[in-house]
């Protein structure tokens, strides 16, 4: 097959900001990137999520020009404790010679940071894949657009919209929660503090977005179900005795909710298919880790495909080494945060000693804090 037999290189179904800056980075390279999407252009405008952003994530998007300095709140230190038990930890900027440990932007502001890069033609919006057919020499789409439809053909297909299907192929753990978000205003300034409160119910985590923290309270889904009908004073009221005393709510924004699970895709390749970000895993939200695992995907693939810049970016050798080389990542960043909610989401009374212990452990020993921080930081390269 010849090039102008294909209508673009790389096809990138999902225009979130992970496959917006998958597409970018290709872009930059030369490589010829269509984005897909469900949804009209500038529907994010609408979604009310914040992410937590680590300070590898904004490496990364400075690199492309992306990254939007007012929008973003740096924490500059984290909080960690446990309610109804001993040991805290604290883990500050200083230790390791960042500005800032992480940031936190609402969604729609990065995705419109992200938006404002691509050029006019790149995307291909209310669009939705309707079909999928391999050959030896490409993959061709097709596309159901306004009723009618339409075929693509391209190298190389990434999967970077959704959450991983039910299927043999994906590992599933439900954890019995959702999580209840909002943005609180505290009775006193946050001074850039994180707070990760582990509760029974599951772990409660606010963090500084503008004069506000980002709520993210995770508790059983009946416990959702009455969060979501208080009026916001006695949605005040409950999150207050949740987190403590340590800090003080007086206003609240309205509540969304979401389910939590691990879905984890076990195969992250097959013949011209390549899946990154939400479509290759979802994690818990505890620790703030799956968002940015999923901006590593987009540029570990895009090392992967450029590595070769006129090569063929549907190589089966190159797509498994993209694949090989994420498992150290995704399979430590799924054990960290499974490993969290499932040791701290209980009252058991040996297991809360053992977790006061451990916390007391990390506040005592700088060398395993930095070792946190750094995994939170940078992934598995962290290590």
């Amino acid at each position: 097959m010849t090039d102008a037999a294909l209508d673009t290189d790389v096809l990138v179904v999902g225009a979130g900001p992970v496959g917006m800056t998958l597409a970018l980075i290709l872009a930059a390279a030369g490589r010829r990137t269509l984005l897909l999407d469900r949804r009209s252009r500038g529907a994010h405008r609408d979604d009310p999520r914040a992410l937590a952003l680590a300070h590898g994530a904004r490496q990364l998007l400075t690199t492309l020009g992306a990254w939007n300095t007012d929008a973003g709140t740096p924490i500059h230190d984290i909080h960690v404790s446990q309610r109804g038990g001993f040991g805290r930890t604290l883990i500050a900027r200083e230790e390791m010679a960042v500005a800032a440990l992480g940031y936190v932007m609402r969604y729609r502001d990065l995705a419109a940071a992200l938006d404002a890069r691509l050029p006019a033609d790149s995307l291909l919006d209310r669009a939705e894949l309707a079909a999928l057919r391999i050959d030896a020499d490409a993959a061709t789409a097709t596309i159901r657009r306004d009723d009618a439809e339409r075929t693509i053909r391209a190298r190389l297909v990434v999967h970077a919209e959704g959450t991983p299907a039910d299927g043999a192929d994906v590992t599933l753990r439900d954890y019995r929660q959702h999580a209840v978000l909002a943005e609180v205003r505290p009775g006193a300034a946050h001074g850039h503090r994180a707070w990760e409160r582990f509760t029974p119910d599951g772990p409660l985590a606010l963090l500084p977005l503008g004069d506000d923290y980002s709520v993210v309270f995770t508790v059983p889904p009946e416990k959702a179900d009455a969060l979501m009908a208080m009026d916001d004073a006695a949605f005040l009221t409950a999150l207050q005795a949740q987190f403590g005393p340590r800090v003080a709510f007086a206003a609240t924004s309205p509540r969304a909710r979401y389910p939590l699970a691990l879905r984890l895709r076990r195969q992250l390749a097959a013949p011209r298919e390549a899946w990154i970000g939400n479509a290759a895993q979802t994690l818990h939200p505890v620790s703030g880790q799956g968002f940015n695992l999923g901006l590593r995907d987009a540029w570990e693939l895009a090392e992967v495909l450029l590595a070769d810049p006129t090569g063929d970016p549907g190589d089966a050798v190159r797509l498994e080494r993209y694949a090989r080389g994420r498992r150290l990542d995704r399979g430590g960043g799924a054990a960290f945060t499974d490993g969290i909610v499932r040791a701290f989401s209980n009252d058991f009374p040996p297991l809360r000693i053992a977790r006061g212990l451990g916390l007391l452990a990390l506040d005592l020993c700088p060398p395993a804090r930095r070792f946190v921080a750094g995994r939170m930081i940078w992934g598995a390269r962290g290590w």
